[in-house]
């Protein structure tokens, strides 16, 4: 009975540790009027907005699990399992290890309220896609909170004049408001949507190959086509760390201005800012919509790299992989579909090394590892994987993203 009981805790400890990352996507913002379908499945078109939503029209109304179930998703699930123009985006997700929801029309944005179930303290990522409807105060706090406290914050805007609930307000204006207008910060994140409206092809990159937007697991992002958008400013005074990754053709790629896609950290989270909703369309949803492949056709797959890449950036936490292991660290090199890993420590200590996969099988193991021995792996499939590194006195778990190629 001891040696079950020891085994159970262990492995509570294990998953607990590193539970399935988790991505909401918001639905409450009236992501779903007129002619647009910012989500990631609906069982029912019967929402309408007048300005606010209400049941009786032909809209979408996403629920909170989308379905067929994801855990029947493989990584050759089509993008069509779901219904909704961000369907793909999600899928690529659950092929990677992570879970999603919706928050539906009628959900709370609330960061701390154990009586909310889809409260953003049970979740990593939170993406909202061209917002229609302003953030309340209490809202906007909530954000902040989430972001501070360790949440990765996915924000599109689309271009000026796209207001389409009939409220008054586009998504530049409401995501300029919350960022101008709340009761914690002004401008915390150092971003800002310009009021602009154009259609460009661009590649112009930062010009940083550590770059985690252009650079990551995904692959690399050479182009990006912007329909409709608008542009972001970027101010490194009030927060140090922005970036600008991709900047408009006659911008300058270590400016401030000019900015197609831009992130940053903000306490112990991360947000990433997009100036249009069309790359992260994947020409699938409501049927009375228009919409069109923004995803893979566009850019010749490169916004499928580009969100994908800002999708696992946010995910990993703002912190050092290695706490622990006499302050052992560990690196990962991805190439030809092997993950090379070096435990970095200038000591004689050796370790013991052994991956898993997300879901607990072990897939990797050795007994003795040397500190900057590089050792390569062979892993089966793209997903997130899990390491463990021991010696005498210390366990530590970590995990990384893996692309097979």
């Amino acid at each position: 009975m001891k040696t079950f009981t020891a085994i159970l805790i262990y492995s509570m400890i294990f998953f607990n540790a590193f539970s399935q990352t988790k991505i909401l996507f918001d639905a409450t913002k009236a992501e779903m009027a007129n002619n647009a379908d910012w989500i990631i499945d609906a069982d029912q078109h019967n929402v309408g907005y007048d300005p606010d939503a209400y049941i009786g029209g032909n809209e979408s109304n996403p629920q909170q699990i989308p379905t067929p179930a994801q855990s029947g998703i493989t990584s050759s699930t089509s993008e069509s399992y779901w219904t909704g123009a961000l369907s793909a985006w999600a899928i690529d997700a659950v092929k990677l290890g992570y879970y999603v929801e919706t928050l539906p029309y009628d959900g709370s944005i609330t960061y701390g309220n154990t009586s909310n179930p889809q409260d953003l303290t049970n979740y990593d990522i939170f993406v909202v896609c061209e917002p229609n409807i302003l953030f309340s105060s209490s809202e906007k706090t909530a954000l902040l909170n989430f972001v501070q406290n360790g949440g990765g914050l996915f924000m599109i805007a689309d271009h000026n004049n796209s207001d389409r609930n009939g409220d008054g307000y586009d998504s530049p204006y409401i995501w300029n408001d919350f960022f101008e207008n709340n009761s914690i910060e002004n401008n915390p994140f150092g971003i800002s949507f310009d009021y602009e409206y154009f259609t460009e092809t661009t590649y112009n990159m930062a010009n940083d190959a550590n770059d985690p937007l252009l650079h990551g697991n995904y692959g690399n992002v050479t182009s990006v086509e912007f329909y409709g958008g608008t542009s972001i400013t970027i101010n490194p005074s009030i927060n140090p760390s922005v970036k600008g990754a991709v900047y408009r053709s006659d911008y300058s790629n270590t400016g401030n201005t000019g900015i197609m896609v831009a992130y940053a950290t903000y306490g112990n989270g991360k947000v990433v800012a997009v100036g249009d909703s069309s790359p992260a369309d994947d020409g699938s949803g409501d049927n009375n919509d228009n919409l069109y492949d923004g995803w893979i056709e566009d850019a010749n797959g490169n916004h499928e790299r580009l969100f994908m890449n800002a999708t696992i950036w946010l995910a990993e936490k703002n912190t050092e992989l290695v706490r622990n292991c006499q302050n052992a660290k560990i690196s990962t090199i991805i190439n030809n579909n092997s993950v090379f890993i070096t435990i970095n420590e200038n000591n004689v200590n050796t370790y013991k090394l052994n991956i898993y996969s997300i879901s607990g099988t072990k897939i990797f193991s050795a007994n003795k590892i040397f500190s900057n021995q590089k050792i390569q792996i062979q892993l089966p499939n793209s997903g997130i994987y899990i390491y463990q590194i021991s010696n005498k006195t210390d366990n530590f778990y970590g995990k990384f993203s893996f692309i097979k190629q």
